[in-house]
């Protein structure tokens, strides 16, 4: 473990201990997170004594599934989930992945995050799949995009309405209600509206609601969150770097060494 990751592992048990964090993201959707990339996240999340959250590409994202169980997770996050049938997939696949022993121990989350999706969570709601997921996470940015809105427009009434609702259906199904999205200070005047809300996230960082809401110190604690995400992408920039310049030695002799007779043989030097 490098130095930079030494003090990755340092913030995380400060937003753990002062800041009500329970989880770390990682992407293999939108992010493109890469599997030594979760690897090396995984080590750091562990010594920090907090759980790993994967947010895989698709309902149906089997190679995910099995690289999220190879690393070990706690939590698997699917996108986009718009209609039953997609639930249904997500479901069947999770299920073709995970032992059931193993599906035990782990939380199954889909993303509501288009104006399609909300408008399908009641029959999602009453379709068998349903209960064999733990809860929904309402993402705001994209929710804005389906409707023609702007990432500026996260906090607005539509989007609080649309929240409050799914806010209500969570809470009578007894699921668990996680909003992300544009989350930072602003938004959490907007957590404080709704009737139920079980956790919130950064890009990076999931917060247990129910106490990070009561901390005085919670914009503080999303401003430290922004933070590990700066050193994680650092951190990343820098592993990758590496590999490069591993080679870069090389490639340079190579190139003085055999340029002009590669292409005086006819070959190809792009």
């Amino acid at each position: 473990m490098n130095t930079l990751e030494k003090k990755m592992v340092n913030t995380l048990i400060d937003l753990r201990e002062n800041h009500d964090v329970v989880s770390v993201k990682a992407e293999f959707e939108a992010e493109g997170t890469r599997l030594e990339e979760a690897l090396r996240l995984k080590e750091v999340v562990t010594k920090a004594n907090l759980d790993l959250t994967i947010k895989i590409g698709g309902c149906e994202a089997i190679k995910d599934m099995y690289d999220a169980r190879t690393i070990g997770v706690s939590a698997i996050v699917a996108p986009m989930i718009e209609t039953p049938y997609a639930l249904k997939k997500y479901v069947q696949a999770a299920k073709f992945v995970f032992p059931d022993e193993e599906r035990q121990d782990l939380k199954f989350l889909v993303n509501i995050e288009t104006i399609t999706g909300f408008a399908n969570i009641n029959e999602m709601m009453t379709s068998e799949p349903f209960s064999e997921i733990n809860g929904i996470v309402l993402g705001r940015v994209d929710m804005t995009g389906s409707m023609g809105l702007t990432r500026e427009d996260i906090n607005c009434d539509k989007i609080l309405e649309i929240a409050k609702s799914l806010s209500a259906k969570m809470q009578s199904s007894n699921k668990d209600m996680v909003i992300g999205g544009g989350v930072s200070a602003h938004s959490l005047p907007f957590f404080k509206q709704l009737p139920y809300l079980s956790r919130f996230e950064t890009r990076k960082i999931i917060f247990d609601a129910q106490k990070a809401l009561k901390n005085p110190d919670a914009g503080n604690g999303i401003l430290k969150a922004v933070g590990f995400e700066l050193m994680w992408l650092r951190n990343k920039r820098e592993f990758y770097g590496m590999i490069y310049k591993e080679d870069e030695a090389r490639l340079q002799m190579l190139e003085a060494r055999y340029k002009k007779l590669i292409e005086e043989a006819g070959g190809v030097y792009a």
